[in-house]
């Protein structure tokens, strides 16, 4: 690597470190101001002052929480996608391609569909539903050790099978199905501050674990022969490194649906620009997980108001172009 590739990544990770948090910020106060009833500043401050008129009611039960939950599916999400591509050392590796946000999607459609009196229930069944997907990838993977290779594998076979039951339960109670599209599109709408509380502790047990897995992440990126001359335990990181991802998958899908691209654009994005290093690459890929969630979940209810647009579908249709864009043009050295 050039001293002259060594500066530009530290100039792209310092222009990072300050423009991501600021994108942030400006995803929020965009959340917070534009809606089917717009604020301004003064209206702002009237609502804190006094909490029970009309403008403080749709503040703090409507729009803060749902502002919190997708910035906390967005980190997930984000995340999940950056410790999968590291381990799996893929870049197409995210929760939606191994079966993790499948088995999430099967699990809820059963809540919401075959079991309407559980329904309430139903960010309990995804979190579950995404675990036991990953247990059961990983054991299908196990042959004296699970590589990556294995690993994908099983996940398209259970991602599959998952689909395919999911597409069965609509077809059985195709009365119910109308119930279930807007999850299955991805999107917050409804979303207030009982799945804040849902969410927020495995979100945070999560985040600071994925943090702690930076220097294992890092070593699992030497490969594995390396890796285990440096006796690191291979297996074993792997596959407390894929449970956490499918911790964090998990806590996002629950409570965001099937929210895909996420996962596996935004690290792409950040590794593109600054490396693999997952002392920077981590904690980019969360803040740029949520400010893009956040951002897009904010022009989907605004622009297209009176209707509200899934956010998967926008994210989708914004992200893809530009990703393509990305590859395309990209001419960085990784």
């Amino acid at each position: 690597m050039s001293e002259l590739t060594v500066q530009t990544r530290n100039k792209r990770r310092r222009w990072l470190a300050i423009g991501l948090p600021i994108f942030l910020a400006m995803a929020i106060l965009t959340g917070i101001f534009l809606g089917a009833v717009t604020f301004t500043l003064t209206d702002l401050t009237e609502a804190f002052r006094n909490q029970t008129e009309a403008n403080a009611l749709i503040l703090f039960n409507v729009r803060i929480p749902r502002l919190i939950v997708a910035a906390i599916a967005g980190a997930c999400l984000a995340t999940a996608g950056a410790i999968l591509q590291g381990v799996m050392k893929n870049p197409l590796a995210d929760p939606s391609i191994i079966g993790v946000t499948a088995g999430a999607g099967l699990a809820a459609s059963i809540a919401m569909v075959a079991l309407p009196q559980y329904g309430f229930l139903t960010p309990a069944f995804a979190f579950v539903g995404a675990i036991v997907a990953m247990l059961c990838i990983y054991t299908l993977s196990w042959e004296k050790g699970a590589s990556p290779l294995k690993i994908i594998l099983a996940g398209v076979a259970i991602n599959a099978l998952c689909g395919a039951l999911q597409s069965g339960i609509m077809i059985l109670y195709s009365d119910r199905v109308q119930g279930i599209l807007p999850w299955l599109a991805g999107g917050f709408q409804g979303r207030g501050w009982y799945h804040v509380e849902f969410v927020w502790p495995y979100a945070v047990i999560g985040l600071i674990l994925a943090i702690l897995a930076i220097r294992p992440l890092n070593l699992m990126l030497l490969g594995d022969h390396t890796a285990k001359l440096l006796g690191a335990p291979v297996e074993r990181m792997r596959f407390y490194l894929i449970l956490l991802a499918a911790l964090l998958a998990g806590a996002a899908v629950s409570v965001a649906g099937l929210l895909g691209f996420v996962g596996l654009v935004v690290p792409h994005m950040i590794r593109l620009l600054i490396g693999s290093d997952s002392r920077y690459l981590l904690p980019f890929s969360m803040i740029g997980g949520a400010a893009l969630v956040v951002f897009t979940d904010s022009l989907a209810r605004t622009v297209f108001d009176p209707i509200e647009l899934p956010v998967g579908i926008l994210l989708a249709c914004l992200g893809a172009p530009f990703f393509l864009y990305l590859l395309k043009k990209n001419n960085i050295r990784l």
